[in-house]
């Protein structure tokens, strides 16, 4: 049966809005978050790519490298002691930079531009914490946490972004959980002590002789 021209008209024109729908508000909606948690990310590398790391805090300064072994530990401390690193510790921290995202407005990572000699006021003059990151490829990254805001719910920090030539600097807000990750002793940094197991008793010991009652 032949559709009347009217109905055909119809009938495309609700597909091509179906279509529309899909690929704007499904499809495009999911593009568009991915975009947005892009933008809000403090860092754009990937765990993978991190081949060591220093977190110099005001009482501890730690070097971690990547170990080239393909078993654990993950992480290696290589000052100021040598020994295996703790890796959940280190992934904590390594989550953080990787998938962190700072306080965010309208979609964007948030900035606060401020003349570098008024760093003091956010605490970034005399950090609390360093982490300096290098990459395999050699590229080099840095996170440096001021104090916390007025709220305590972020601190403040500033990435590897260099001095604009009005003088100014921008200032981020990041996740207080920072805080938590480098502010640590270095008992924690090392990889934990695995509890002594028992040594099995050999099973042909002779069994104890009884002794005749009296």
């Amino acid at each position: 049966m032949k559709l009347p021209r009217t109905t055909l008209i119809l009938v495309l024109l609700a597909l091509g809005l179906g279509s529309f729908v899909y690929f704007y508000e499904i499809k495009g909606a999911t593009q568009r978050e991915e975009i947005k948690e892009q933008n809000q990310k403090i860092f754009s590398f990937v765990e993978d790519d991190v081949q060591t790391l220093t977190v110099k805090t005001k009482k501890l300064t730690v070097n971690l490298e990547r170990s080239n072994q393909s078993s654990n530990p993950k992480w290696l401390i290589k000052s100021p002691i040598s020994e295996p690193a703790n890796d959940a510790i280190v992934s904590y921290l390594m989550d953080l930079l990787v998938k962190g995202k700072g306080e965010a407005n309208d979609g964007k990572l948030r900035t606060l531009t401020t003349p570098a000699n008024q760093l003091g006021q956010y605490g970034l003059d005399a950090p609390q914490a360093t982490i300096d990151i290098t990459l395999k490829n050699q590229q080099k990254h840095q996170l440096i946490l001021g104090k916390r805001n007025f709220n305590g719910v972020f601190v403040y920090a500033r990435t590897d972004t260099a001095t604009k030539p009005d003088g100014n600097v921008d200032v981020l807000l990041v996740p207080i959980d920072f805080e938590n990750a480098v502010n640590r002793e270095l008992s924690e940094w090392k990889q934990p002590v695995d509890n002594v197991k028992s040594t099995p008793l050999p099973s042909n010991l002779p069994l104890p002789t009884p002794t005749n009652a009296k």
